[in-house]
């Protein structure tokens, strides 16, 4: 079962990376935005329900896509992060839930509401008043200096002369078209926000200026000296200072509130001027936004609230299982082409085998077909009354549909229950569908970066001959490449800067590129301030100690058994063995000024008015380093109520220093 639910997990990221980069590398959408935001909570989804998944061109791990070649770079000096989505009133009491788990009491909540504008992030630096800097979202991390484009918007001050307005402050909004501006140009664009997309990325601003775009501020990044208390104090500011901020802005005192709010809204939604895809609530006290602080990829003191999805019915034509990077068989629907919400829909999710025999799916059956922010729509029911009396039941393959080993499903030693996904026996390189894969999650994003050699790509040298293992990218004959259509100089010139750019990666990329299952980019990054050198990790696995790895707080028997498995494969040693000949792996550089630089820490016991969570994030953000087990490199054992007797008797007998949270919030002031 656990086979299926991470092939079908895998083909939606792969879905998805694909069309964050038709977005905002080539401005040239292939989706709707609802369809988008579908697929994006129906990964999340999955990984919030199976907490096995994990992939670094997650939603939940990336933000936007790599700023374009086209533009100068500019990293952002405060992330440009996505928000959590939400979809029922479920999701927004959980979210409030978690809130008061991190900061470990109830406390008074009011949230500042506005609009979720469907349209493009972007950052407005201002020093002493002037516009220097307009920057795209990028990855989060990284994006484009687009300056010039955004002086263009008459909503967006060149020069803001008010006595109050901060001496350096970074003003953050949205981009975005009217809908009846963009019933006069769209002939030239599919959407009003592939069109405020492309205006944004014209390399000659004059080009920018003939589309009319608006802006609309809603939150600030980097803020130098901010004194503000609530979210709707400087919202009412950024109007004094000439900013234009939505009117349809408001405070909320309580779930249930927003839950109305939101009802209303979705009703009105299409009577707005501009297109609106949710509400976003935001935590209205700043203060409690800077404690609450951020996850990966996204803040916890803000979630958007989605409007419903759209659905359709139609019959399926055919069943194709894929065959993902670990080994996982996904189902996927063909279904008669429908029109959803826009969107010409040809495929759906069936997620996994259990799944299918869940809802008794079967090919020519009529069914419900649903989108909600997914590429591949989902499979909701079967519509029994049209069934035809010459079905059969689907028979899920025991066989790999590539390789033809057998599939099998994990048993879970945690749940005593066997996994909702089958996965081909081999995992290694043996499997030709398998290999592809973890070539194109070698070369991705979080792990080799190696741009120019897309997916599409890989698949064509698969096919050629031309790859066949992670090495053999640093081996590529260019002269057969050359012959190829679509293989010019230029083309060719950047593969091999992209590949030689590629050959110096530092540990935790590596760790995370040779794809073992459960270790995503977090757990690499772990894992590679453990090992600190390659041949450290070599040691670690060669010789199959792997339990030490348990020391590392974050790493658990499920990441564990999967290394011991992964390794159990000769192919995947050998391949690990080759590749560290052929790359200069670069220890991984860890930041380490904070006031607990190189210490390690253990809580035990319930904490005052801090969390557990709350506790260990200012740990690591003073360069502090958490432990989960008592051993002679732990530095501080701190107690609070009721600590656990076992763990304080080991910390005295090897001479480990105990002290109590009293004690540990000094060391932090």
């Amino acid at each position: 079962m656990n086979k299926n639910i991470k092939q079908s997990y895998l083909k939606k990221i792969y879905e998805f990376k694909k069309h964050n980069k038709f977005y905002y590398e080539n401005s040239s959408p292939l989706i709707s935005d609802k369809e988008y935001d579908k697929l994006k909570k129906e990964i999340l989804d999955l990984e919030k329900k199976y907490t096995f998944l994990k992939n670094n061109f997650s939603p939940s791990q990336t933000v936007g896509f790599k700023p374009s070649k086209n533009f100068l770079k500019f990293k952002h000096r405060q992330k440009m992060l996505s928000l959590s989505n939400a979809f029922k009133e479920e999701d927004l009491i959980n979210f409030e839930k978690k809130i008061f788990n991190f900061l470990n009491k109830k406390v008074y909540l009011e949230y500042s509401v506005e609009p979720k504008i469907d349209g493009i992030s972007a950052s407005l630096t201002y020093k002493n008043g002037v516009l220097v800097y307009g920057v795209s979202r990028g990855d989060g991390r990284e994006g484009e200096i687009i300056t010039d484009n955004l002086k263009t918007i008459k909503d967006i001050p060149h020069k803001v002369e008010n006595s109050n307005f901060p001496k350096d402050i970074e003003i953050r909004g949205e981009v975005f078209i009217n809908k009846n501006d963009f019933e006069k140009i769209k002939g030239t664009f599919a959407n009003p926000r592939n069109a405020a997309s492309g205006s944004l990325r014209q390399k000659n601003s004059a080009e920018t200026s003939k589309i009319p775009l608006n802006f609309i501020a809603y939150t600030f990044g980097y803020f130098e000296d901010n004194k503000f208390k609530l979210q709707s104090d400087f919202l009412n500011d950024l109007q004094i200072w000439g900013f234009k901020t939505s009117k349809y802005n408001k405070i909320v005192k309580d779930i249930s509130g927003l839950v109305s709010l939101h009802k209303k809204f979705e009703k009105e939604r299409f009577q707005l001027e501009y297109d609106v895809d949710g509400l976003v609530y935001k935590v209205n006290n700043l203060q409690l936004q800077k404690r609450l602080g951020f996850t990966s990829n996204a803040p916890r003191w803000a979630i958007a609230h989605k409007f419903s999805a759209d659905y359709t019915y139609s019959e399926i034509l055919n069943i194709d299982i894929q065959v993902g990077r670990t080994g996982a068989l996904t189902p996927v629907a063909k279904v008669k082409a429908v029109n959803i919400g826009g969107v010409v829909v040809s495929n759906a999710t069936l997620h996994n085998e259990d799944e299918i025999l869940r809802k008794d799916i079967r090919i020519g059956d009529t069914v419900k077909i649903e989108r909600a922010g997914d590429v591949i729509p989902h499979v909701i029911e079967v519509d029994f009354k049209k069934r035809k009396n010459s079905s059969k039941k689907f028979i899920f393959p025991t066989k790999c549909p590539s390789c033809g080993s057998k599939t099998e499903k994990d048993f879970n030693k945690i749940t005593k229950k066997y996994d909702a996904v089958r996965r081909c026996g081999s995992e290694g390189f043996e499997c030709e569908k398998i290999a592809i894969e973890k070539i194109k999650h070698f070369i991705s994003k979080e792990a080799l970066n190696i741009d120019g050699l897309g997916k599409k790509v890989v698949e064509k040298f698969w096919d050629l001959k031309l790859i066949k293992s992670p090495e053999d990218i640093f081996k590529l004959d260019y002269d057969k490449i050359s012959n190829l259509d679509g293989w010019g100089k230029k083309s060719i010139s950047n593969l091999k800067y992209s590949i030689e750019k590629a050959n110096e990666v530092t540990l935790d990329r590596f760790i995370f590129s040779i794809g073992i299952r459960h270790i995503g980019i977090e757990n690499a990054k772990l894992i590679a301030d453990h090992s600190k050198t390659i041949e450290n990790f070599l040691d670690i696995i060669n010789k199959k100690n792997i339990n030490q790895l348990l020391n590392i707080d974050g790493i658990g028997e499920t990441q564990i058994q999967s290394i011991e498995k992964f390794i159990k494969n000769r192919a995947n040693i050998n391949n690990i063995n080759k590749l560290q000949k052929v790359l200069s792996i670069q220890k991984l550089e860890i930041n380490k000024k904070g006031k607990l630089k190189d210490k390690t820490f253990m809580f035990t016991g319930k904490l005052i008015d801090i969390s557990r969570a709350e506790a260990k994030s200012l740990v690591e953000k003073n360069s502090g380093s958490i432990v989960s087990t008592v051993n002679k490199k732990l530095n501080f054992l701190i107690i609070g109520e009721k600590p656990t007797n076992k763990k304080v008797e080991l910390a005295k007998k090897i001479g480990v220093k105990i002290i109590n949270q009293q004690e540990w919030t000094k060391l932090l002031n």
